[in-house]
Order: structure tokens, then C-alpha cells, then sequence
């Protein structure tokens, strides 16, 4: 399918979707959300896709909500309306992707576009990049997930202190706080992304879906909950050609040859 706003390539299992407005420093506008969300309902269909990258073309990962766009509107814009119709679906689309997903950022990512970033499993960062919230600057709330996200990765205050400050992170600081999980140069990223990306892809697919499902799910579970959880989806993962080859190859002192099934 021809996009207009991303541009998509596959290779060896891995799907990298790059937001591709970089005159907009990859700003959101409705057809890029339109089409994130049919690319991300595509890479749920296709069982070859083994992971996810999502990254920014030109010296910026995503800043945010296209505000021109929204200026130039004749009518206010109905907030409650775009967000669950444009950005709830990308956000759900990617915490149910049973597959790793990784935000390889490559600047500055803010607002929504932080979001984005947040809502992908794992996060690497140029260490040029920049974090900004953006919200408070214009008096609005964070929204696309990050008021999720963001307390239970840094904690309630700080969180706080994040949305209403509005300052600027550094990519160290993203960093020192776990907002991502490894820094690259930026000459570097691509390189070190899809490294990590390669050897996600190459592993037990099925097995690292369920654990993706039981540690989102341990959030708001209690301990009973999620022990009983973790019982049913070992059942799933035990049945699967990957957990046989798995341990064929453990036996026989090799490196496993996994299908992704």
C-alpha cells in the first residue's frame, strides 16, 4: 500500500515504519494517523512480521500534533473526538501487537510524538534527542497514553513534574530516569536499532507475546490474579514448535532455529 506520510520497509522479520513529514519535524496530521493505524492493523495481520521499529525521517523523531493544521481548521476542534477516533486506536494498536515494538528516536520527540515513543515496548535514542512534554506550554493535558505510561515508569512526582514543568529532557536524563532503555549516537542508531530488532525477530515470537501480555497485565493485577494469569499463558507458550525447538536445542548444545510459531 502507497502512503503519503510514512514510508514502510521489511526485511528478515523486522517491519520499520518511518514517519515521513520531515519539513514538520514528522508533526501528526490526520492522514498520518489514518495511515498508522492501517499500517499497524497490517503488521497485526501478517504472521512474518516478527518486529516492530518506528522511527522519524530527518533530524526529528515526532513533534507532536500538528498544530498549523489545527489553526487552519474553520470550526474548534473537538478534542475528545480526535483523540479517541485519530490517537487511541494507534496506542491500543501497539500495546496489543504481539510482537516487540521498539521507538528508535532519532531527535526530538514531543507531545504526542512522546507518546508515540512511550507507547512502543522499548525505546533507543540517539543521544541527540530531546524529550518534551509540550502539554502544559498550551494549557491541555497529556494525552495518547502518557499519563499511563509516564507514572508508572518514573513514579507519581515526578511525572508531575514532567507534565506541568514542560522543560525539556535530555537524552541522558530520558535515560537515568528508564525512559529508554539504551542511548546511540546518532551515526549509530539505525545500526544499533536494528541490531536489537534482528535478534527480537529471530526469537520465540509466540513466547515473547504472551510475556509481553503478562507484564502489561501485571499492572493492574494483584498478585493471585497474575500468578493464575502466567499459569495459563505457560500453558499457551508450552504448546508452541518454538518451546519444542527450544529445548531440542538446549539438549543438543545449539542455537535454536525459531519459527515464530
Amino acid at each position: 500500500m502507497a502512503y503519503e506520510t510514512i514510508s514502510v520497509e521489511t526485511a528478515a522479520g523486522v517491519r520499520t515504519v518511518t514517519l515521513n513529514r520531515p519539513d514538520d519535524l514528522n508533526s501528526i496530521d490526520e492522514r498520518v494517523t489514518s495511515e498508522l493505524q492501517s499500517e499497524l492493523r497490517n503488521v497485526a495481520r501478517e504472521k512474518a512480521v516478527r518486529c516492530l521499529v518506528l522511527t522519524g525521517a530527518g533530524r526529528g523523531f515526532c513533534a507532536g500534533q500538528d498544530l498549523k493544521s489545527v489553526m487552519e481548521r474553520k470550526g474548534p476542534l473537538d478534542f475528545t473526538e480526535t483523540l479517541r477516533r485519530r490517537y487511541n486506536p494507534i496506542v491500543f494498536a501497539l500495546k496489543a501487537l504481539e510482537i516487540p515494538t521498539i521507538a528508535s528516536i532519532n531527535g526530538v520527540a514531543a507531545g504526542a510524538g512522546w507518546s508515540l515513543a512511550l507507547a512502543c515496548d522499548l525505546r533507543i535514542a540517539s543521544t541527540k534527542a530531546k524529550f518534551v512534554s509540550a502539554f502544559s506550554k498550551i494549557g491541555l493535558v497529556p494525552d495518547s497514553g502518557m499519563t499511563w505510561t509516564l507514572p508508572r515508569l518514573v513514579g507519581l512526582s515526578k511525572a508531575l513534574e514532567i507534565a506541568w514543568m514542560g522543560d525539556p529532557l535530555s537524552a541522558e536524563t530520558a535515560l537515568q530516569l528508564g525512559l529508554v532503555n539504551r542511548l546511540a549516537e546518532p551515526e549509530e542508531l539505525a545500526k544499533v536499532t536494528a541490531e536489537w530488532a534482528a535478534v527480537l525477530a529471530k526469537s520465540a515470537t509466540r513466547g515473547l507475546g504472551l510475556t509481553k501480555r503478562a507484564m502489561y497485565a501485571a499492572l493492574g493485577n494483584d498478585l493471585d490474579t497474575q500468578l493464575e494469569y502466567e499459569a495459563q499463558l505457560q500453558g499457551v507458550a508450552g504448546r508452541t514448535k518454538d518451546y519444542t525447538e527450544g529445548v531440542k536445542a538446549f539438549i543438543e548444545k545449539r542455537a535454536p532455529e525459531f519459527i515464530g510459531d
